[in-house]
């Protein structure tokens, strides 16, 4: 059952346990609570206590592929205490919230602006033990120098909860993908879907001054996104979405169409509903595979179809201040988290971030209680 945040302080214990529960991957569909040790720092490195991990769907894609080899101990979107530090940078007791890449900056990736393609951004330099995967379903992380020294750890603020902090990487992720499309306030935005990414893509695509349409099957999450100031609903399940996007364009369609559902069902429609000339940003199709685009909505209708994956540290600054700064005026991203689990009810919990529901948006893992407090 999921639980509720409570308004508890969440503190470090006097002395580091030998072991902890994590949520272990076992294999596809195969997660396990189970006591495996606490992680071993070593120099410059940080142990983090986590308070909260957000499950993405990234995660889930391992977990229901098995894309990945067993064991691991998956989460990457996650902040809690420094439990132990052997990094000047860091005191024990410090909040913060932790990347789990880090781009070295300097190669030709870097140097070209995609830097999820930089070799040591596909590192991952936080575990909770076994083949580092993030590490956030389990109640301490190991995180390693390059992460601490180069920006992969960040304070968080007083008065800022957990919770909003564990948005940190995935506003990152979503504002560098809205960058990417250039957006001007005389344009016209579709977003695809309004799960927890599609919402934050919809709202920070709005704060450019462009009218933004969102489409999704569940008025419940209509609803959650008029609270966030979008005000052109597109029911899925009773509208053609494509015809509403070209009446409400004068016949031409959406300057830029963001994808943010996973799956390829839906990218012919996302190219239909773009405008001669627009853009499609696929986010969410994180897996290879075969896909049907119709190559003369890209040759002789001048659609760019366009991907955006992961962070990037050139904006991390702007994410920081965005996220942290919003909390109390208007970009309370708490909001978006409708169910709460502690690690014993994780099955749960990946149960229903697999198959959302319409009450359903972004689910957390919290170990201890508290995690929603100050």
């Amino acid at each position: 059952m999921a639980t509720q945040t409570t308004q508890t302080t969440f503190r470090l214990d006097e002395s580091i346990p030998s072991t902890m529960r994590a949520v272990v991957y076992r294999g596809v569909n195969d997660l396990r609570l189970e006591t495996v040790p606490v992680p071993t720092i070593g120099p410059g490195e940080l142990l983090v206590k986590i308070a909260v991990c957000g499950i993405c769907g990234t995660d889930l894609k391992k977990i229901h592929t098995g894309s990945h080899s067993a064991p691991r101990i998956f989460g990457h979107e996650m902040a809690g205490l420094v439990a132990q530090s052997n990094n000047p940078r860091f005191a024990v007791g410090d909040r913060v919230m932790v990347y789990h890449h880090v781009p070295c900056g300097h190669c030709y990736y870097c140097r070209k602006d995609t830097p999820a393609q930089c070799e040591r951004y596909k590192k991952v330099g936080t575990t909770a033990g076994f083949e580092p995967s993030g590490g956030g379903f389990a109640e301490y992380i190991r995180v390693m120098d390059w992460i601490a020294n180069e920006g992969g750890v960040v304070p968080i603020p007083s008065g800022v909860p957990f919770e909003q902090a564990s948005f940190v990487e995935p506003v990152n992720t979503v504002l560098k993908g809205v960058k990417m499309l250039n957006l001007a306030a005389d344009e016209t935005v579709l977003v695809l879907g309004q799960g927890p990414i599609g919402l934050m893509h919809a709202t920070l695509a709005a704060r450019t001054g462009a009218r933004v349409f969102t489409s999704d099957l569940y008025a419940e999450r209509h609803a959650l996104a008029a609270r966030f100031g979008l005000r052109n609903p597109i029911y899925a399940d009773r509208e053609n979405v494509v015809e509403r996007l070209r009446a409400a364009t004068e016949g031409r369609g959406a300057d830029a169409v963001i994808l943010a559902v996973g799956g390829n069902s839906l990218i012919r429609t996302a190219m239909d509903a773009a405008r001669p000339g627009g853009k499609v940003m696929l986010f969410a199709q994180t897996q290879h595979g075969e896909a049907v685009v119709d190559p003369a909505a890209v040759c002789m209708d001048e659609k760019a179809l366009v991907g955006s994956y992961s962070s990037s540290f050139t904006i991390a600054d702007e994410v920081k201040n965005l996220v942290f700064g919003g909390y109390r005026n208007g970009f309370d991203l708490t909001r978006l988290i409708s169910h709460r689990f502690p690690l014993e009810a994780a099955a749960a919990a990946i149960e229903l971030a697999s198959h959302p529901q319409p009450d359903s948006m972004k689910i957390t893992l919290e170990p201890l209680a508290g995690a929603g407090a100050q």
